[in-house]
């Protein structure tokens, strides 16, 4: 049974891997045995193989944040300043994969994450939008079908965040980033529709910095967000184990390495590595 931190996490200090950026975001292990991460601010995506120095993977990038994969290996992102979210193909050349609904500009897609069926899911928060330039009121979570449709799944949050799946992909988890800062939880149907919409956790918290936003899964079905003060770790039934304390405040976090058991924090002007003792979940793909 695990009652503390010292249960998770392997390593003693997080390790820092690359600094002097202005806003890091967006982390992701490529299994070819790297990283990807965003400076938002910079509109870059970084490359960083371990124990080796970033690269840029792409400049220009419209301000992008969460990055996945999809089930073909194509690098999918949130490109907050342009609106949508796109795909990175073969060739390197640009596809865009939702920047409408119902015909109305999307707002800032922020997060995005991939299911095992091919759909993808990502937050489109509204906040940092003038109101004359939204089309849409709502701040919503939506999908991709495999097929390219686009379905609105969630339209009650004030700003949703980080996403991410339960190991068995049948819970998916929104962050809540705002007054209310709290984690809910929605039950995923075959189809990939989503239903109820709980309370998993909230953040009773004095800090004075750090909200609900980056998100992950360890195997066995705890849940690690960014928070006050640090990265919150909690039991699959959204118990708070304990806070890993980091020395730059995290915005999102990733699993990766050759056991799937690194975790790279993305910090405010740098990214930091911390091994555990439980693997992550993987980022969907085919064979």
């Amino acid at each position: 049974m695990v009652n503390s931190l010292s249960d998770i996490v392997e390593g003693s200090e997080p390790q820092q891997l690359a600094t002097g950026y202005v806003f890091t975001e967006g982390p992701l292990w490529h299994p070819d045995g790297y990283w990807l991460f965003v400076d938002i601010r910079q509109s870059l995506i970084i490359r960083l193989a371990p124990g080796g120095q970033p690269a840029h993977e792409r400049e220009d990038s419209n301000e992008s944040n969460g990055l996945t994969f999809d089930l073909q290996g194509r690098l999918v992102m949130c490109e907050g300043g342009a609106r949508r979210v796109t795909r990175r193909e073969p060739d390197g050349s640009i596809t865009v994969v939702a920047d409408r609904y119902d015909g109305k500009r999307l707002n800032r897609p922020n997060d995005v994450i991939g299911r095992s069926d091919g759909t993808l899911y990502f937050t489109d928060p509204g906040g940092r939008l003038e109101a004359p330039e939204r089309e849409i009121d709502c701040n919503g979570v939506y999908s991709v079908s495999p097929d390219g449709s686009v379905s609105l799944l969630i339209d009650d949050f004030e700003l949703p965040n980080g996403l991410a799946f339960s190991p068995d992909e049948t819970t998916l988890y929104v962050a809540n980033t705002r007054a209310a800062m709290e984690i809910r939880a929605f039950d995923v149907a075959a189809d990939g529709s989503v239903s109820g919409g709980r309370l998993f956790a909230e953040f009773a918290s004095d800090e004075p910095d750090g909200v609900p936003d980056g998100m992950k899964v360890d195997v066995d079905g705890r849940v690690y967000c960014t928070g006050p003060g640090g990265h919150w770790v909690f039991d699959s039934d959204g118990a708070h184990i304990g806070t890993i304390r980091l020395p730059e405040l995290p915005a999102n976090c990733a699993w990766g390495g050759p056991d799937n058991k690194t975790m790279l924090f993305t910090a405010r002007t740098s990214v930091y590595s911390l091994e555990m003792k439980t693997a992550g979940t993987r980022t969907p793909m085919k064979d």
